[in-house]
């Protein structure tokens, strides 16, 4: 018989005969301990043994005990809050979501960046100087005024989702489009529109693709930090600077670094 005991811990418990009377302690290979104690006195006393086990949860820093808020059902969820930012669970709550916005924001950045690079379009400006682009069809007020009105909407209805999860889903709610977006859960929109390869229908049990793509976005939010501040630095963009390593890693990368580093 298992018995969880707390978090983290297990009681195994069994029974069975021995030959001797008294308590035996043995000390396992986890640093656990076995107590043998007598159930009754007679020529064939039984006996229980309670073993306590460490169960194995991976955390950010192995061998540091999680939060207990944090218990590993959220996706992603590997002890990491050193500064106690989730011990509010309202608070977790979005702090949940606003990570998974910028997760997806940061992917489609990342994407764009390098692939877009890539493609042979001359004419494609360099990602940092994207924003100062002055474009004939429309001038930039408008298209600010334009990302200002779409943008607001999207994140009012995600906003009133979040605060009352469900009811953006209701008839008459989005523009009778609310069938194809299937409100699955916050964050989780779903539907044929943005997920059309149904790979997560059953969203309560969809924990694998939650975490594929929470771990996929942290890495996109660790790589915009990097092009930012490689931009600052070389003036190149990503594809551009690994194309100038490439071509000389001794001279363009490791001289000029120490270079700009001495001046």
């Amino acid at each position: 018989m298992d018995v969880a005991v707390g978090k983290g811990f297990q009681i195994l418990a069994c029974s069975g005969s021995s030959s001797f009377i008294g308590k035996t302690v043995n000390k396992t290979s986890l640093g656990a301990t076995n107590t043998h104690f007598p159930a009754r006195t007679g020529p064939a006393p039984r006996y229980f043994r309670t073993t306590v086990q460490a169960q194995e949860r991976p955390t950010w820093l192995p061998g540091l005990d999680p939060p207990p808020y944090l218990d590993g059902s959220l996706a992603g969820d590997f002890g990491f809050d050193p500064l106690g930012l989730g011990e509010d669970p309202e608070s977790l709550r979005w702090y949940v979501q606003a990570e998974l916005v910028h997760a997806r924001f940061a992917m489609a950045g990342v994407a764009g960046i390098l692939l877009l690079r890539v493609t042979g379009i001359s004419d494609l400006p360099v990602w940092y100087e994207a924003g100062a682009t002055k474009f004939g069809f429309a001038s930039t007020r408008t298209l600010f005024i334009v990302q200002l009105i779409l943008m607001g909407f999207v994140e009012t209805k995600r906003y009133m989702d979040f605060a009352s999860p469900g009811s953006q889903a209701k008839d008459g709610s989005f523009f009778g489009l609310e069938a194809s977006l299937e409100g699955l859960e916050p964050g989780y929109p779903g539907g044929p529109l943005l997920n059309p390869l149904g790979l997560a229908r059953d969203i309560k049990s969809s924990q694998e693709w939650k975490l594929k793509e929470i771990k996929n976005g942290r890495l996109a939010m660790v790589a915009m930090l990097g092009f930012f501040v490689q931009a600052s630095v070389t003036h190149v963009g990503p594809v551009d600077n690994l194309v100038q390593h490439l071509a000389n890693p001794w001279h363009n990368t490791i001289i000029q670094t120490l270079a700009g580093s001495g001046s």
